[in-house]
């Protein structure tokens, strides 16, 4: 049967897990309709995953458009089941959406992998919402026909990037709950991968276009020239910075925003943004923030965390008000630096800009990802490292210390595998403090992990065999260097290690 699969094309960059489970789904010789669903955010690749796959097996691909009302987006629908069982556009007059599906089905279970794809079925659903139930009958009504010894029943994947909406179609009494085989959410690349993806040869470089831009893969074809090498200040001001490219930053966020049909009130999730960009990290601290009670944002925060445009960090060792952070790096962008000084940045000065918001860009953005990829490369790569090898959960946390009245943040914490966040007593595999400053790390930072250390045994912990980690931007003194040659306990990494180099 694998011999069967379809082979994933050269232009697939990376995605290898994500196609093997598509491809098995395809390949599965069931004859019963069998439904998979793929949801992701606006530019993460998904509609260039699913043509490639559907290209390989000749399937039918069909995608809703936003602004077509209902009757357009059925006669198109039509016109492309026509064309896919040989007829001309226009020869199918169907007029409503069960006759619509069942004939897109029934035209692909004639191929050897029977696959139909609906993609961005929000823009459907927003006039078409009784699609699920429909889909629901022609489910259900395929499995009953489906007959031993018949050919593979139709695959069929629904895709979407309003995230929300997408994750309710499986969810509580909706049509589609227990049906679906799949439920793939397609995320970026890696730091790694998206490094790779860009082609950047200067660390330094690829992290601080990973700050802006993330791992989504579809930026790279409108933000690739100039390239990054090239220099970083001057690619950032004519792409995030520059009013007449796609990418600008704030045109960006406005289409990210647009993508959930639950934001309407703009204003309310902008400055909601701005708040948690700026340092509000917990509801209360958001509404003092927007001169609003603690409530009156309880929805707003739910919808964005739905969206994936934040998200809300719990500690790992104790039960507490979990940090609300941005989980979008150009929406994060957006909010600290293009909007302060969207005037200027639309007259012409974004270089001027740019140079004033260093500071900015520095403690809010990249000192912050520098920890948010120490804490991935520990999830990630730091088992080839680390004495016992795979670690378990991987966060943040606070230690108090009780003699000098003050709590230590933690950067980067690793429970041992098999343990669970905020379980007494639990075993420690790794503490770690990661820093973006221009500043190389001595001696100083590591006392400070062993006193930390220290505080979690008083206090219960298992901490035989956690490892101290130090992650530097700008690499360590030479006696550092020469301490943690001589100690099994100590981890160091700076920015080629982080990279693999």
């Amino acid at each position: 049967m694998k011999s069967n699969l379809p082979t994933k094309p050269d232009d697939v960059v990376d995605r290898d897990r994500e196609w093997g489970l598509l491809a098995d789904f395809l390949a599965d010789p069931d004859p019963a309709m069998r439904l998979g669903i793929v949801s992701g955010r606006r530019r993460h690749g998904k509609s260039y995953l699913l043509q490639a796959l559907s290209e390989q097996v000749d399937g039918l691909y069909v995608t809703a458009v936003r602004e077509e009302g209902r009757l357009p987006a059925i006669q198109r629908f039509s016109d492309a089941v026509a064309v896919r069982a040989g007829l001309r556009p226009g020869s199918l007059r169907l007029t409503d959406w069960r006759d619509v599906l069942s004939n897109a089905l029934d035209v692909t279970a004639r191929a050897p992998h029977p696959m139909l794809v609906i993609d961005e079925l929000p823009y459907l659903l927003q006039h078409s919402p009784e699609i699920p139930g429909l889909l629901q009958q022609l489910y259900d009504e395929r499995q009953r026909g489906a007959r031993p010894g018949d050919g593979p029943g139709p695959r069929l994947i629904l895709c979407g990037s309003a995230m929300s909406v997408m994750h309710e179609l499986l969810s509580g009494t909706k049509p589609l709950r227990g049906r679906a085989v799949v439920d793939l959410r397609l995320g970026p690349f890696d730091y790694r991968g998206s490094r790779a993806f860009w082609q950047i040869e200067d660390p330094l470089t690829a992290l601080k276009v990973h700050a802006v831009l993330g791992g989504a893969p579809g930026y790279r074809p409108v933000a690739a020239r100039p390239h990054p090498d090239d220099g970083f200040d001057a690619w950032l001001a004519r792409t995030l910075l520059d009013p007449g490219r796609a990418v600008y930053s704030r045109t960006e966020t406005e289409y990210l925003l647009r993508e959930d049909p639950r934001i309407t009130q703009h204003t309310l999730y902008y400055d909601t943004l701005t708040a948690i960009a700026n340092g509000a990290t917990t509801p209360s601290k958001i509404g003092a923030a927007l001169e609003r009670p603690r409530n009156a944002v309880g929805h707003p925060l739910d919808v964005l965390e739905s969206t994936g445009y934040i998200q809300r960090e719990q500690d790992i060792l104790r039960t507490r008000h979990p940090v609300i952070t941005l989980a979008d790096p150009v929406i994060r962008f957006n909010q600290l630096i293009t909007l302060p000084q969207a005037a200027a940045v639309e007259q012409g000065f974004a270089e001027q800009v740019w140079q004033q918001a260093a500071p900015t860009f520095n403690s809010k953005i990249l000192g912050p990802h520098f920890e948010d990829l120490a804490r991935d490369f520990t999830r990630r790569y730091a088992h080839a490292l680390l004495p016992s090898g795979l670690p378990g959960p991987v966060g943040t946390t606070e230690v108090a210390d009780q003699a000098a009245r003050t709590k230590h943040e933690v950067d980067v914490i690793a429970l041992a595998a098999g343990e669970r966040p905020q379980t007494p007593r639990a075993r420690i595999a790794l503490l770690g403090e990661a820093k973006a400053t221009a500043a190389r790390r001595g001696t100083g930072d590591l006392q400070r992990l062993e006193h930390i250390r220290a505080l979690l045994a008083e206090q219960g912990y298992d901490t035989d065999n956690a490892t101290l980690a130090l992650y530097s931007l700008h690499g360590f003194y030479p006696d550092l260097t020469e301490l943690a040659a001589r100690r099994d306990d100590v981890l160091l990494v700076d920015l080629p290690t982080l990279y693999g180099e």
